[in-house]
């Protein structure tokens, strides 16, 4: 390859990877084109960037991005692919699914949150990682439900009031 074609590469793959939060290394090796496909297409489904990248080329384009990845460049050996996601946990939940009929994916190493996770073992903990979505619908959740017990309070209290009322008038007929 041109010198001049893996520059272009790493730019492209450096612009790749700034543009996504969260970035996940994964083992996809020995895929027949039928199970690549289906793992493509759930990705696609999933709003999850799935691209197969040089392991020479991704180091690259990782110094290139301004940021810090050193703590993921020992899992970069063998077959690597890339997942990129901007929401935390949809990478790690679309390899446990995907992993639900076959060996593969296997997470090597991933970026989220500001932090990173090395190895297959931490795969439980990304899927378990709530999403900013999911944070925020907890929260409005949590707030509304004191007003809820309120309303619900006020509103039985109405009804009991309004039962005493009418067996006061029954009486004094």
């Amino acid at each position: 390859m041109r010198k001049e074609l893996k520059a272009q590469l790493i730019d492209s793959l450096c612009e790749e990877i700034k543009n996504y939060s969260h970035l996940y290394i994964a083992d996809i090796g020995g895929f027949n084109s039928v199970q690549t496909s289906k793992l493509r297409r759930l990705a696609f489904r999933r709003e999850v960037k799935l691209l197969v990248v040089k392991n020479t080329l991704l180091i690259k384009a990782m110094e290139k991005t301004g940021f810090d990845y050193s703590e993921l460049f020992p899992v970069i050996k063998g077959e690597t692919s890339i997942m990129l996601s901007n929401s935390n946990n949809a990478p790690a939940k679309l390899i446990k699914e995907f992993r639900a009929q076959n060996q593969k994916p296997i997470l090597k190493g991933a970026y989220v949150e500001e932090a990173f996770y090395v190895g297959d073992e931490n795969l439980d903990a990304l899927v378990n990682i709530k999403s900013k979505n999911e944070l925020i619908a907890d929260v409005i959740a949590l707030l509304q439900s004191p007003i809820k017990n309120v309303v619900s309070q006020l509103q039985s209290g109405g009804n009991t009031i309004t039962g005493v009322l009418e067996t006061l008038s029954k009486k004094a007929e």
